[in-house]
């Protein structure tokens, strides 16, 4: 971490902490101009902050995500947030992060250039392009939760990636927050596995369903369990269930 969070000492595009809190009607919001990771500095403070509580910061100088990937986050050229929930319910947790992409995807769609698709197990696409990743990381006392820190990070301008997008021209970070928090807590408070009609929202999104792939094992992607795991159908006609590892698609056929 290397800047103040003091309330009042960060700006986020022109809001207080204060005035975030009552925009986007949480109880708590962290502001930092820059940080290694919001994932670190939502774990420092989760202990005595509520649920809800969110962490912004203007730049990530070691953002990650799933792998130990980096995740770009230069000052001022998207969203990078961890938001802090204490979900309770075990299956529910199964499904979290694929609940947090799917919710993302839908209440992002009207600032985002085109339909938002969804790839297994936390990216947001527009076309072949990515949009957006998320991380959860929990903290566990014995068998319960005390916390999942929810890791988002959205590119609303357009990095210089031929493999990245951003949102429409002229979209704005506030705008984008008014959309995506309300959103992820939503996906937060939801119970159970996922139900059907959040499975067929999931496969009108599904970039990858129908497609060959080579990881996380051969075959043809499926669509997903109600538990989220990826079903991946081998050439034999048997199905594998992955509930981890990386979608990684297969090279498309060689020309004769």
């Amino acid at each position: 971490m290397s800047s103040s969070a003091e309330r009042g000492a960060v700006r986020y595009d022109g809001r207080t902490a204060a005035e975030l809190e009552a925009f986007l009607g949480v109880p708590r919001v962290v502001l930092h101009e820059s940080v290694s990771s919001t994932l670190d500095v939502a774990h420092v403070i989760a202990s005595s902050s509520p649920a809800g509580t969110l962490v912004l910061a203007d730049e990530q100088t070691a953002g990650r995500g799933t792998h130990g990937r980096r995740w770009t986050s230069r000052a001022g050229d998207g969203v990078w947030l961890t938001l802090l929930e204490r979900p309770t319910d075990v299956p529910a947790l199964d499904v979290l992060s694929i609940r947090c992409g799917l919710y993302a995807a839908e209440a992002l769609d009207g600032l985002a250039t085109a339909r938002i698709g969804v790839k297994w197990p936390n990216d947001l696409y527009v076309g072949a392009r990515k949009l957006a990743g998320l991380l959860l990381e929990t903290r566990w006392r014995g068998a319960t939760a005390e916390w999942i820190a929810i890791g988002f990070g959205l590119n609303v301008r357009t990095p210089p990636l031929k493999t990245a997008i951003g949102l429409a021209e002229g979209r704005t970070r506030l705008e984008a927050l008014a959309c995506l928090v309300p959103a992820l807590r939503r996906a937060a408070g939801e119970l159970g596995h996922l139900t059907e009609h959040e499975l067929a929202r999931w496969t009108a999104r599904d970039v990858a369903r129908g497609r060959s792939v080579s990881a996380p094992s051969g075959g043809t992607v499926d669509g997903l369990a109600s538990s989220g795991e990826l079903l991946v159908r081998g050439v034999d006609g048997t199905v594998a269930r992955h509930r981890t590892g990386t979608l990684t698609f297969a090279e498309p056929p060689a020309c004769s």
